[in-house]
């Protein structure tokens, strides 16, 4: 049985769309819940990174149109460190495996940490992604005071000296492109992590860097103190968000994959074996949220332009996992290199 909220519950969920994502109260009365189905209690989200990143508004900007479908309240928690791995080392021993416990996180960069680290779990034993609900591209760009007026001249001045570029994880998609691109073209680099996004983007606005190198979303709303570079995949899906930055590989030539990020869900591989119909109820009314018109402002108000949602299913989420495993393996010299 599907529990639908009354009006007054819809018109709370309305108001805190548009009052920004700090608001996100918790909007289903404990009476709201049906003993017996589930769910009967809110639903707890674990982020393998921290409060207020991108991941979390995310996370929440979704969740919120979710509610109305699902019936349930959310409830986070914060595990950031390791590039992703103690969240998910949290989430896998410490939590029960139940599909009341979530992880949100993001395929790319967390699946190139479990290649590239010593974790102490395994994919896909441990846990499953159950569905994913936007694509973000790796770009590379400059302070909107750069030298640096487009990738050609950046990649010059790599080869006389060795630029530096901030990136908020070292194991993340465009560390990958980066490197690709330097092994291409000759250009000298020195990725330097910031243990965040907000650090690593300060960083680069700043000066303290030559460039950043990052998701194209979290890097939006700086607006004019940037200039895109490039883009990490064959088309710019934001020409006119991004100074029409042109992709790499039409620029030299190259076959550098795409690297993307997709935000997912993610629950432990027992409670998918275990609870069919909890995982069948889920993912049913994440696609939901997809036709609902709120879902267009919310996720904008959150930072994510409405051309970057696409939904994946589990067997999408699972191709991309095993994609970027291969990508990690593909690069992994590379990547030790940087270390």
């Amino acid at each position: 049985m599907d529990i639908n909220l009354n009006r007054r519950d819809f018109l709370l969920t309305v108001a805190a769309a548009t009052l920004g994502i700090a608001a996100a109260p918790a909007i289903l009365s404990p009476a709201a819940y049906a003993a017996g189905d589930f769910p009967d209690k809110p639903m707890q989200v674990l982020i393998p990174t921290g409060e207020g990143g991108g991941v979390d508004q995310a996370a929440r900007a979704f969740d919120r149109i979710w509610s109305k479908y699902l019936g349930a309240n959310f409830e986070y928690s914060y595990f950031p460190g390791a590039s992703g791995q103690v969240g998910y080392e949290v989430f896998i021993s410490k939590r029960e495996p139940n599909a009341y416990n979530i992880l949100f996180g993001n395929i790319g960069p967390e699946m190139i940490m479990y290649a590239t680290q010593k974790v102490n779990y395994k994919y896909p034993e441990d846990f499953v992604y159950i569905g994913s609900m936007d694509v973000d591209d790796s770009v590379i760009w400059v302070s909107a005071d750069s030298k640096f007026k487009t990738i050609q001249d950046l990649v010059e001045e790599g080869k006389k000296r060795q630029i530096t570029l901030s990136t908020s994880r070292l194991p993340h998609p465009s560390t990958i492109g980066v490197l690709a691109l330097a092994e291409a073209t000759g250009m000298k680099v020195r990725m330097i992590p910031y243990g965040g996004g907000g650090p690593a983007r300060s960083a680069a606005i700043t000066g303290e860097v030559d460039g950043c190198a990052t998701f194209l979303s979290t890097s939006l709303g700086l607006g004019d103190q940037v200039r895109f570079l490039t883009v990490f995949n064959n088309k710019n899906i934001a020409p006119s968000l991004t100074n029409n930055a042109p992709p790499v590989n039409q620029v030299f030539g190259t076959k550098i994959p795409p690297m993307s990020g997709q935000r997912a869900i993610a629950i432990h591989s027992k409670a998918a074996k275990a609870h069919p119909d909890r995982v069948k109820k889920l993912t049913e009314t994440m696609k939901q949220v997809f036709s609902d018109p709120d879902y267009k402002e919310v996720a904008e108000k959150a930072g994510t332009p409405w051309e970057f949602i696409q939904y994946g299913d589990a067997a999408a989420c699972d191709e991309s996992a095993r994609e970027y495993i291969a990508l990690a393996d593909r690069y992994r010299s590379l990547l030790t290199a940087t270390k």
